[in-house]
């Protein structure tokens, strides 16, 4: 572990949460194996990690040290639930990858079946990956990427990191905090319970995210008492991500785009201490939710919103994924670089995503601190490519790869979790405030288990 660098990441991670005279001192580091990586995937971790129960002990005022291994940080990175009767599920649709085109390299991200719809209409139906990449190979890049967009799925050109500086979008996100905020609107005394064991204990949190980064903050905060509501939308399944995110959580299936359901937004919103959202950036405007109605509805919410390209410049509204932040923003080139390999080089895991979970995370726990001591709620924006920025400017310095991460015997809670789909353990959580265990209280379960009501 490169200690010079987890300290740095440390510094700027709670200065974007606290502000620039922030001198709150960084967790004690354990266990520091890491992965081999062009940037510091690892210490990102566990400062990201870090980062969400420093919050936690500062919304519950304890002076407790907070402490995190390195090595299952990383590992939380990969995946937090290890089945046990049956192989873990395939992580990518069969045409979602890399391919070579005319005049570089584009990934196409296909794994939910309107995605892949899009790209089909695109590059026409294939049999299989050999016949769509000699389809991607007739189209430049950029001209591919654009046209795949345009026809409502997603896809990323691999630029350089200069290429992507001199972009009007790279150039935008430059120009954004890490976590940008904004005073809310004033609340009615509220004191929750905040048992050192269980503090967010009658948090009303309402979950409107999905994939990763959005659950990774949600799933945070289910495992210090939460009660956190998840919305899917009819139709939506993510089965190489049910068990691993959404355990702790109860879900419920609502149409937005219908008056009945619209009308539930807002009868859950009236009643929410903490919404989290992860739809493009005019999204939930465009439902007539902006974020005025939405702190009249609940005055005191806090609002944590998640975009992947960032909330200004062209590609504001454009749909994203880590993979696709990764490949357009230099990072995939970066680490072809690094390696010397001949293709595209993402780093080991989907850090951006994790990354951010925990910064939003840790965003929430430090909004509700200002609503109660200010009475105020709070908003909260963050992003996937702004993340992506802080971890460019903080490469490796190794000569050559590290040994990596490996799973030791002793990595997992000692009891299982029966899920909906068999049997499964769950990784102890690598970070330690003493009194405040990490741990949710249900496992995982399918859309649509819960009613949509607190």
């Amino acid at each position: 572990m490169d200690y010079q660098l987890a300290a740095s990441l440390w510094q700027q991670l709670r200065q974007g949460l606290r502000g620039s005279y922030d001198v709150t001192a960084a967790p004690t580091f354990l266990d520091t194996a890491t992965f081999s990586s062009a940037f510091a995937v690892s210490e990102l971790a566990a400062a990201s990690i870090g980062l969400a129960t420093q919050a936690t002990a500062d919304f519950i005022g304890s002076d407790q040290p907070v402490s995190v291994n390195v090595r299952l940080a990383s590992r939380w990175f990969q995946s937090s639930f290890v089945p046990r009767n049956r192989p873990a599920p395939a992580l990518w649709d069969a045409f979602a990858g890399d391919y070579r085109s005319a005049d570089g390299w584009i990934r196409l991200h296909t794994n939910a079946p309107h995605h892949r719809a899009a790209m089909t209409r695109v590059l026409g139906e294939q049999p299989d990956r050999d016949a769509l990449a000699h389809q991607v190979a007739r189209w430049q890049a950029g001209a591919l990427e654009q046209a795949i967009v345009d026809a409502g799925g997603c896809a990323a050109q691999m630029r350089s990191e200069q290429q992507w500086q001199q972009h009007p979008q790279g150039q935008a996100v430059r120009e954004e905090p890490l976590i940008d905020w904004q005073r809310g609107v004033a609340a009615p005394a509220r004191r929750w319970p905040m048992p050192a064991a269980r503090p967010l204990l009658g948090v009303r949190v309402l979950d409107l995210t999905r994939v990763i980064a959005g659950p990774v903050a949600t799933r945070f905060l289910a495992s210090l008492g939460a009660e956190v509501l998840r919305i899917d939308p009819p139709g939506w399944h993510e089965p190489t991500l049910d068990e691993e995110i959404t355990c702790g959580k109860r879900r419920a299936v609502v149409d937005f785009k219908t008056a009945a359901g619209r009308e539930t937004l807002r009868e859950l919103l009236e009643q929410a201490d903490l919404l989290v959202h992860g739809y493009r950036a005019d999204a939930l405007e465009q439902l007539g939710f902006d974020a005025e109605t939405r702190a009249t509805l609940s005055p005191g919410l806090v609002d944590i919103g998640l975009n992947a390209w960032g909330w200004r410049g062209p590609w504001r509204n454009r749909r994203g994924f880590d993979s696709l932040v990764q490949m357009a923003c230099g990072i995939a080139d970066s680490g072809m670089r690094w390696s010397g390999r001949e293709t595209p080089t993402p780093l080991p895991v989907q850090a951006l995503d994790h990354a951010t979970g925990y910064l939003m995370a840790a965003a929430a726990l430090e909004g509700l601190r200002q609503r109660r001591a200010s009475g105020y709620g709070v908003q909260a924006r963050l992003s996937l490519a702004r993340t992506a920025l802080l971890l460019q400017q903080h490469p490796s310095r190794e000569k050559s790869p590290s040994a990596g991460i490996f799973a030791h015997q002793h990595d997992t809670l000692p009891m299982v979790e029966l899920t909906p789909w068999g049997v499964g353990e769950r990784l102890r959580a690598a970070a330690r405030l003493p009194g405040t265990p990490q741990l949710c209280a249900t496992p995982g379960c399918a859309p649509g288990r819960h009613p949509a009501r607190w």
